[in-house]
C-alpha cells in the first residue's frame, strides 16, 4: 500500500499550473528580497509601495481570472481580466512615480508593524487566490463560492507555494537559532497541511510530530533560561498558533472534511502565515539599539574620516 498523497488534478493543464505557480513563487520571493535588506538601512517608502503594488496587482489579476470560472458571463469576465492585466502592468509604475515625488528619500520605520503586515497580507492573499483559482479550474464544472474557497484553502497550490516563500525568508532573515527553528517548524507544517485536509490521520500524526518537537525545544530553552524577551513573545505567539491549528484540525475531523471546516482550517493557517511573513519582514530591519549607527551612517563616517598621520617608521621606509 503506497503512501497517500494530496490530490492534484493530473491533466493536460497541470504543466501550465506548475509553470504559473513557479513563476508566482519566484516573482514573490524576488520582490520580497528587494525590500527586505538584512545588512543595509530599511527600504525607501517608494520601494515598499512599489513592492506592495506589484503583489497587489497580481491579486487583482488572479481575482479577475477567478471571476471567469465563477461568472457565467464569460465575455464580461474576460474583459475584466484584460483590464486587470493592464492594471497590473501600469498601476505599480505610476504609483511609484507619484510616491517618488511625495515621499522622496524617506525610509520605512524600523520599529513599525504596519508595512510588514501589509507585506504578509499581500503575499498570503496572492497564494490563497492562486490556490482557489487552480482548485476551481481543476474541478469539473463551476463550483459555488463556498465550495471553491474550501477547495482552494485545502489546496497544495496554496500550502506548498507559501511553504516555498516562507522557507526562502527563513533562510534570508537574520534570526536567532530559536526563532529560526520555530519558523522552520511552521514551514514544515505548511508542507504537511494538505495531508491534514485529505488524510486526517496521516496529516495529524505528521503535524503532531512537528509541533511536539518544536514545543519540546521551546520548553527546554525556557527551562534553561536561554530565551530573550523578544524571543519569548515570538514563541508564545507560535504556541498559540499551534493550539489554534490543532483545534481547527479537530474540527475538520469531526465535520468530516466539509467546506466550512476546510475554510476554518485554511483561514487559521493563512492568519498564521500572514503573521510569520510580517515577523520575518520586521526582523530584516530590526530596531536599532540605543546609540547604534545605521549602516549608511557608518559608511558616511568611514568616507569622511580624516587621514591619520603615518608612523615615523613608515616614513623612513618610504625614503
Amino acid at each position: 500500500m503506497g503512501f497517500p498523497v494530496p490530490p492534484i488534478d493530473v491533466s493536460t493543464s497541470l504543466a501550465s499550473y506548475i509553470a504559473v505557480a513557479l513563476s508566482m513563487i519566484g516573482i514573490t520571493i524576488f520582490v520580497l528580497l528587494q525590500v527586505l535588506p538584512t545588512r543595509t538601512d530599511p527600504p525607501l517608502l517608494t520601494q515598499m509601495i512599489l513592492a506592495l503594488a506589484v503583489l497587489g496587482g497580481g491579486m487583482v489579476l488572479l481575482t479577475a481570472l477567478l471571476d471567469v470560472f465563477l461568472n457565467s458571463n464569460g465575455t464580461t469576465a474576460w474583459t475584466w481580466v484584460l483590464l486587470a492585466f493592464n492594471f497590473m502592468m501600469m498601476f505599480p509604475v505610476g504609483l511609484w512615480f507619484v510616491c517618488l515625488v511625495i515621499f522622496q528619500d524617506r525610509r520605512v520605520t524600523r520599529d513599525g508593524w504596519w508595512w510588514p503586515f501589509w507585506l504578509g497580507l499581500a503575499t498570503t492573499g496572492s497564494e490563497v487566490l492562486m490556490g482557489v483559482l487552480f482548485a476551481d479550474g481543476g474541478a469539473n464544472g463551476t463550483l459555488p463560492f463556498v465550495a471553491a474557497m474550501g477547495l482552494g484553502l485545502s489546496s497544495v497550490w496554496f500550502y506548498w507555494s507559501m511553504a516555498a516563500v516562507m522557507a526562502a525568508l527563513v533562510l534570508w532573515a537574520p534570526l536567532t537559532p530559536l526563532e529560526r527553528a520555530g519558523s522552520a517548524a511552521l514551514v514544515a507544517i505548511a508542507g504537511v497541511a494538505p495531508w491534514v485536509l485529505t488524510f486526517p490521520l496521516v496529516g495529524g500524526v505528521a503535524g503532531t510530530i512537528v509541533m511536539s518537537a518544536i514545543l519540546l525545544v521551546i520548553v527546554g530553552s525556557i527551562a534553561r533560561r536561554r530565551v530573550a524577551p523578544s524571543e519569548l513573545s515570538f514563541l508564545l505567539a507560535l504556541s498559540g498558533l499551534f493550539a489554534a491549528m490543532a483545534a481547527a484540525g479537530v474540527g475538520l475531523a469531526l465535520d468530516g472534511g466539509g467546506d466550512l471546516s476546510r475554510i476554518g482550517f485554511g483561514s487559521v493557517m493563512a492568519v498564521g502565515m500572514v503573521g510569520e511573513i510580517a515577523f520575518l519582514a520586521r526582523r530584516c530591519y530590526r530596531p536599532l539599539a540605543p546609540g547604534e549607527p545605521t549602516v549608511g551612517e557608518t559608511r558616511a563616517a568611514a568616507g569622511t574620516r580624516p587621514l591619520e598621520p603615518a608612523a615615523p617608521e613608515a616614513l623612513a621606509a618610504g625614503r
